[in-house]
């Protein structure tokens, strides 16, 4: 059985995404108090990302979807407000894509599977 070496690019999405789901969850825990309706789908998201970021540092294809997904869920909302928040989570996002799905990255996501 072959180890490889966890990628930087992946350590600093992943610790990005741990970041703000834990930090975020307890940050918006009032949310949940104060109209739980709303603060649900918050902390529900907060743990989606916290989630993403653990699996992307156990090396889990489906994680690297999972953080695309999230953030693109985040780029649609941001659609619905001003243009420099549309601006920033887009520019997150390309980043996140591109950091997650190039090819150093690959041997960490599919560690069967030989590059030439």
């Amino acid at each position: 059985m072959t180890i490889f070496r966890r990628p930087a690019s992946v350590l600093i999405v992943a610790g990005a995404y741990l970041a703000v789901g834990v930090i975020g969850f307890f940050a918006h825990f009032h949310d949940l108090l104060a109209t739980p309706s709303e603060g649900v789908w918050i902390e529900l998201t907060e743990l989606v990302a916290a989630v993403a970021g653990v699996f992307l540092l156990r090396g889990q294809n489906w994680a690297r979807w999972l953080a695309v997904a999230w953030i693109a869920f985040h780029v649609v909302l941001s659609a619905f407000g001003n243009i420099r928040e549309l601006a920033v989570h887009a520019v997150l996002a390309a980043l996140i894509v591109w950091l997650l799905f190039r090819q150093g990255t690959a041997s960490w996501f599919h560690p069967n599977v030989t590059t030439t």
